[in-house]
């Protein structure tokens, strides 16, 4: 009877171990668990004041948002750069291409001068226009109606005696003596009209001066 007795006692006392070893397992594991909530993403423990990488107010995010801040500064500088050289490259084209057309219009003018000074020819010949042949009032007409054609796109006759002698505009190609008490140095006879187009002299006036 003794040995199962002491048998007996050996299986409560292995029991008891057993007890005991799956309560220290428990507590263990009520650790290990605990210990794994403190932990965050990159593995290591939690600090308690120790910012968290990502969260709002960390140092990171502010030197992020700074860079942030400044790279969107220079970008908008470089658009407004950008910008401006493109709109100052259109205003160039667009004085370049009114340029273009200025010149080819002044050059066709310059061309129909010759023309116009026949016209004024055939008119200085004309005694009496009223008694002139059907066909020499038609020319003149014509030439009437390209006169004032082109006088609305930009085109000034010089054609003024009496007026104070300006070599940017008059040609001076004779000397008329100045009578007494005439005034010197005015355009005595006009012999053949100049001409401006769009305000630049194309053909200055040939003219005689007085005095």
């Amino acid at each position: 009877m003794s040995p199962e007795v002491h048998n007996s006692n050996v299986d409560s006392g292995s029991v008891a171990g057993v007890t005991s070893d799956t309560g220290a397992g428990t507590l263990n594991d009520n650790i290990v668990d605990g210990d794994t909530a403190a932990l965050i993403d990159d593995g290591s423990p939690a600090v308690a004041g120790t910012p968290v990488p990502g969260a709002p107010g960390a140092p990171g995010d502010e030197d992020s948002l700074d860079t942030a801040r400044r790279e969107r500064d220079e970008y908008l500088d470089m658009v407004r750069r950008v910008q401006a050289d493109f709109e100052n490259y259109k205003k160039r084209m667009q004085r370049q291409q009114t340029d273009l057309v200025e010149r080819a219009g002044e050059n066709l003018v310059a061309r129909l001068l010759p023309a116009l000074d026949a016209f004024d020819l055939a008119r200085a010949h004309l005694s009496d226009e009223e008694n002139a042949s059907g066909g020499v009032k038609a020319l003149l007409q014509a030439a009437g109606l390209v006169t004032d054609a082109l006088a609305k796109d930009g085109l000034e006759r010089i054609d003024d005696p009496g007026a104070p002698f300006d070599p940017t505009v008059h040609d001076a190609v004779e000397h008329a003596p100045a009578e007494d008490g005439a005034e010197s140095g005015v355009v005595a006879d006009v012999l053949r009209a100049g001409y401006r187009w769009k305000g630049r002299v194309i053909r200055p006036a040939m003219v005689r001066v007085r005095g």
